[in-house]
């Protein structure tokens, strides 16, 4: 297998004293990954990782994600992969890349880890503030990029009101693209829309939660279910640590985050527990479960837009039980 001249070019490597084999899971479904191997002018192995896809959406897939990992990296550089850059190869203009560092994943039940828990970076990801956007004079709920939770290329266009974004960028946003695949279904999207209409400013205004104060935008993963966290070396070489990868990222509520981790299950309660003695709960506190149920809905209804079959009775089923409690 022969390494693409952009992808030389980008890394600056030797072709020579390169070399490429295939690698495992791409994360999304129409990704072949590989394994970049380079001897160093100093004798030693520098190892990267590289996604490349011909899909049309890989562009935009790849873009997203290497936004993404800077996001999360910039933040707390151990969290995650280090993204070098992503493009076209030359070639073959039909294909695209992204290449970041080698994680090499060991078994998470076996490996003793060092350096700081998840849980531990979760919280130092969830208490630092987002970036005020290019063009912008405060922090903003978005991203400046599109992102991928999935196969679905999310609307991250900027809101000042979380409420807001959540209601029009998310549920409103997944709702269509629903509908574009499976049609309209009445008693569906009025579900949909009572819930972005009535539940979400009840549960998420600005003027209700954080006691008022408002919410400070941080940087989310966005699609952390457990099969993007596990145990692994960078590059590998060192002790292994505890990582995420495949992100969806955007600027959020940090309990946004807390919703596909419930969904699929993976992270205990003393995960949590953890989690929350440094990063706690949003008030008003007696709520916190109705919002990551809340954030766990807009993962049901994705699925549903993706895959169909049942992801539509357990939306509806949140939706419901919701509506009932808020929306009276």
């Amino acid at each position: 297998m022969e390494l693409d001249p952009a992808v030389i070019e980008l890394l600056n490597l030797d072709p020579g004293s390169t070399t490429v084999s295939s690698a495992g899971g791409g994360g999304c479904s129409s990704a072949s990954t590989s394994k970049i191997t380079s001897k160093l002018s100093d004798g030693t192995e520098k190892c990267f990782f590289m996604k490349s896809g011909k899909s049309d959406d890989a562009e935009v897939m790849f873009r997203g994600e290497h936004a993404s990992l800077n996001a999360l990296h910039n933040a707390v550089p151990s969290l995650c992969p280090k993204p070098f850059g992503h493009g076209r190869f030359s070639s073959q203009s039909s294909t695209f890349f992204l290449v970041t560092d080698f994680l090499k994943l060991t078994s998470r039940s076996s490996s003793k880890t060092s350096g700081p828990s998840l849980a531990s970076k979760l919280a130092s990801l969830h208490t630092t503030p987002s970036p005020i956007p290019e063009g912008y004079e405060q922090p903003m709920f978005g991203f400046p990029v599109t992102t991928c939770c999935g196969d679905t290329p999310q609307d991250n266009s900027y809101k000042t009101s979380w409420a807001e974004f959540y209601a029009e960028n998310r549920l409103r946003f997944i709702l269509r693209r629903s509908e574009s695949t499976h049609g309209r279904d009445k008693e569906f999207h009025n579900l949909v829309e009572a819930t972005a209409s009535v539940v979400v400013p009840r549960l998420l205004g600005d003027d209700h939660l954080n006691n008022g104060k408002g919410l400070m935008p941080v940087v989310v993963h966005g699609d952390l279910w457990s099969g993007n966290a596990g145990v692994g070396v960078f590059g590998a070489v060192g002790e292994p640590e505890e990582v995420v990868y495949d992100p969806s990222a955007c600027y959020a509520h940090n309990e946004y985050e807390l919703g596909i981790m419930k969904m699929f299950g993976g992270f205990g309660g003393s995960f949590l527990e953890e989690y929350h003695q440094l990063c706690p709960k949003t008030a008003p506190t007696e709520e916190y479960d109705d919002r990551v149920k809340l954030y766990e809905l807009y993962h049901h209804l994705n699925h549903y837009a993706m895959f169909g079959g049942g992801y539509r009775s357990s939306a509806v089923s949140i939706m419901r039980g919701l509506i009932k409690k808020y929306g009276e």
